[in-house]
């Protein structure tokens, strides 16, 4: 069995949907060849304590913390975008069918003097797995940018060809033929965007690719997303996270359906035009005074 990362009673940040929250490592196990941890989000009820996968869970230490407040920051934005509020959605409100798809957020803590508490429980909601079926060509792609960044240390050419937003406008165009299809995916690919935005830097990228990231942060434009700079490469490893991410949503059965057909037609989309929107040509190795950023 391989060694624990994270200590009986350690201080540790976990990730909960895209934000990350102060919380103790209570006890880790083995389950299906995987290490998982029981931990306690600081300040909760202790009925939200829950097992969650390593991969969900980060050292409590100066790094990390940043990272933290940076999904602070930028969860705030998205909330300003969409017009703020505790009813904004995924989906929006203008579609009856969609109107209770919140965006998907645990319940907020609340302060009382140096306490942390949980809002009242009774208005939370119990998280519910969601399934995102990938396309077996699109499987087979993710392990093959593993295998290009990871192991022959090659980077994706920023920004690409096909961004995330011009592949969201290409599929699209394949319902202008239906108003109420259409309208119903503007939004749900409205709400990919943001997601990507917002999970792109702390859970989407690999290690090698960090200096990358900040290099090209630090050049932004204000008016350009993050959306607008990456491709299809990256795009695809968001849907290896969002089920889990949509899990913590609260939304009504047939709202999590509809919400789901639409995704898996975005998924379609990208698997039937793969050979337009992904190349290992789009790889490139890097300088050599990128690695010397990396050291």
């Amino acid at each position: 069995m391989p060694p624990k990362k994270f200590t009986d009673g350690e201080k540790i940040l976990c990730y909960r949907g895209p934000m990350m929250y102060e919380a103790k490592c209570i006890r880790g196990q083995m389950k299906d060849k995987a290490m998982q941890y029981l931990v306690h989000y600081n300040g909760w009820n202790k009925r939200r304590d829950e097992w969650v996968p390593e991969s969900r869970v980060l050292k409590y230490n100066d790094a990390n913390l940043q990272k933290q407040k940076e999904l602070v920051q930028q969860g705030k934005g998205s909330k300003k975008r969409r017009g703020g509020g505790a009813d904004g959605g995924l989906l929006g409100d203008k579609h009856d069918k969609l109107k209770k798809a919140e965006v998907m957020e645990p319940p907020r803590k609340r302060r009382r003097g140096d306490v942390s508490a949980m809002e009242d429980d009774a208005s939370s909601k119990t998280s519910r797995a969601v399934v995102i079926v990938i396309p077996d060509n699109l499987k087979k792609w993710l392990v093959d940018d593993w295998e290009l960044i990871n192991k022959q240390k090659q980077l994706v050419e920023l920004p690409p060809s096909h961004t995330v937003v011009s592949l969201l406008e290409d599929f699209k165009k394949t319902l202008e033929g239906d108003v109420k299809e259409l309208g119903i995916a503007q939004e749900v690919c409205s709400g990919l965007i943001e997601y990507f935005n917002v999970l792109l830097g702390t859970q989407l990228l690999y290690k090698f690719e960090r200096a990358q990231y900040a290099d090209l942060m630090s050049e932004k434009k204000s008016d350009v997303s993050v959306a607008g700079l990456y491709g299809t490469e990256h795009f695809l490893r968001l849907f290896v996270r969002l089920g889990d991410v949509l899990s913590y949503t609260a939304m009504s059965e047939e709202s999590s359906a509809l919400l789901l057909r639409h995704i898996h037609n975005v998924l379609k989309f990208i698997s039937v035009n793969s050979s337009k929107y992904l190349s290992s040509d789009n790889y490139h190795a890097p300088a050599p005074d990128y690695h010397r950023k990396l050291s």
